[in-house]
């Protein structure tokens, strides 16, 4: 029995710490060993990400597919090894098609292909439970940033012309760029420059934005004539606020530049609102589909035929209206079905409570040692062993972490069934999917479908479209049953009864009153994979 070691923190402070990864390894070596596996590589992560593609999670996969002979991924705990649904995605393709098993040490609990429907169910709650995590963590460093923007302070990068100074954390003026960004607005706003002319003015002179980019671009020139950071605004989130910067340029330079740029760039008014045009390209050239009117009240739908080698199919809107109401009613499922899955989704609560519970525990820790630290530090300044620019330094850097600390643990304090009402409410728009559609008016409707859809394509008066996820599982779930497959029965081990899936339009019905331990039809473990 041959297998592969995965351990990984959240973060760089918590390795150099040395909180997880050791106190991972030995308890996967331990458990190694007490089995009988034998161990053929590590892999180890220490990042920040929510990110895709962590760079050893990877090198494992890659690992694992050129390695017939390891079956087996020796894990601490759900948490550690998935971060966002892509990884839970991947590794359950591999699991089915390298017949492996991901054992989950400090879970008690190893999930493969042939586990039960509900063992994968309740351990793709798991999953969603981590990502909720991480999710509440974004949403409490999107407050932190928008809390720096009510104070003026640049939340990006600074544009050319500026720098950010890493000590202040302040947008500053950068010496060297900033005279020649002025000189760029004085020279437009008299309106003997094209952006082109102005180009090479630019290129003539030496200016560039960026060292290995000497020639700059006449989209970029652009950018920095219309953009209202020079006169100190910026809009973030489209709100407008006054930064805390200097101003390189004044407002009646800055409205000028736009003058100019407006008689070079007049819009084209658009006449009508279309539903679908631009939502679909054109299955035989690639080309979008667009609309107009015919006899001043039909509209209809055909390809531009950009490439002009495409022979032109028109289509009348209702006619597409008629596919979607069809292809939207697919969605649909038996609401017993709904309460089913808020039941096993209420069952894990458990689990969620355990989860925070360890999490605060471990975030204590790390504060309690900063804490120890920052009394030591201060003993020490006082006996004079340290100087007093030294122990500022370090007590200031040592409470930030701190305060970070104290609003993960808030996070999880704080922590509902948010993962769970995002599920309910995904199926419950599936349901009500039709109904809503066809109230909208345009705008509203290619939103929605822009919601439920992507790859939308037009082959001659039919569309092909992909559903997003996880409404294609909703939809795969909906239409199970049909034709010579009118029956399938999901046995449940534990007991003698038995789920049938009847057809598309009844969707997953009990046969009789059942228990909660009944097994998870197939299609909507898939579903909570979507989620």
């Amino acid at each position: 029995m041959n297998a592969v070691i995965y351990a990984r923190v959240s973060s760089k402070e918590q390795a150099r710490e040395g909180f997880s990864i050791p106190a991972q390894q030995k308890l996967l070596r331990g458990y190694a060993q007490e089995k009988g596996i034998k161990i053929m590589k590590e892999f180890v992560d220490i990042e920040t990400a929510k990110s895709i593609g962590r760079t050893n999670f990877g090198e494992m996969i890659k690992f694992l597919k050129n390695s017939s002979d390891i079956k087996i991924i020796l894990v601490e705990k759900t948490d550690r090894l998935y971060r966002n649904i892509k990884d839970w995605v991947t590794l359950d393709d591999l699991m089915d098609e390298l017949q492996l098993e991901l054992h989950y040490v400090k879970e008690n609990f190893i999930l493969s292909s042939g586990s039960k429907s509900m063992e994968k169910f309740m351990h793709g709650i798991k999953v969603l439970m981590a990502k909720n995590y991480i999710d509440n963590l974004s949403d409490e460093i999107k407050k932190g940033m928008t809390e720096k923007v009510l104070q003026g302070g640049y939340p990006h990068k600074a544009p050319v012309g500026y720098i950010n100074d890493p000590e202040s954390r302040l947008v500053s003026i950068d010496p060297k760029t900033a005279p020649y960004i002025k000189r760029i607005f004085e020279m437009y706003a008299t309106g003997n420059y094209s952006l082109k002319s102005l180009r090479k003015k630019c290129v003539k002179d030496g200016f560039s934005i960026q060292p290995s980019r000497p020639r700059i671009a006449v989209s970029s020139l652009e950018y920095i004539l219309t953009n209202e950071f020079y006169t100190g605004f910026f809009t973030w989130k489209g709100r407008r606020y006054k930064g805390n910067h200097t101003p390189i340029i004044s407002r009646d330079l800055f409205e000028k530049v736009e003058e100019q740029l407006k008689r070079h760039n007049q819009p084209k008014d658009v006449k009508h609102d279309f539903t679908y045009s631009g939502l679909m390209t054109c299955a035989k050239c690639g080309c979008a589909i667009t609309a107009e009117i015919k006899k001043n009240r039909y509209i209809y739908y055909h390809c531009t035929d950009f490439h002009e080698n495409c022979e032109r199919v028109y289509v009348r809107e209702e006619v597409l209206d008629e596919q979607f109401e069809q292809i939207i009613k697919s969605l649909q499922f038996d609401e017993e079905v709904l309460e089913w899955i808020r039941m096993a989704l209420k069952s894990s609560l458990e689990d969620e409570k355990k989860f925070h519970n360890g999490a605060i525990k471990e975030l204590q820790a790390q504060y309690n040692l900063l804490q120890n630290r920052i009394e030591k530090i201060y003993l020490d300044k006082l006996d004079g062993r340290i100087n007093e620019e030294f122990w500022q330094k370090n007590d200031t850097r040592w409470r930030e972490e701190q305060e970070e600390i104290l609003k993960k643990i808030k996070i999880h304090q704080k922590a509902d069934r948010n993962y769970m009402l995002a599920g309910l409410t995904t199926l419950e728009l599936a349901q009500k999917a039709s109904s809503l559609y066809f109230i909208q008016e345009a705008e509203q409707k290619r939103k929605f479908i822009n919601i439920l859809f992507s790859n939308l394509v037009m082959d001659n008066k039919r569309i092909i479209y992909e559903f997003r996820k996880p409404f294609d599982w909703i939809a795969k779930a909906g239409s199970m049953g049909n034709g010579n497959e009118s029956e399938m029965f999901i046995k449940n081990t534990e007991n003698t009864n038995w789920l049938r899936c009847l057809d598309s339009n009844q969707g997953w019905r009990l046969q009789r009153p059942l228990p909660y331990r009944l097994a998870t039809p197939q299609p909507y473990a898939n579903i909570i994979r979507g989620f």
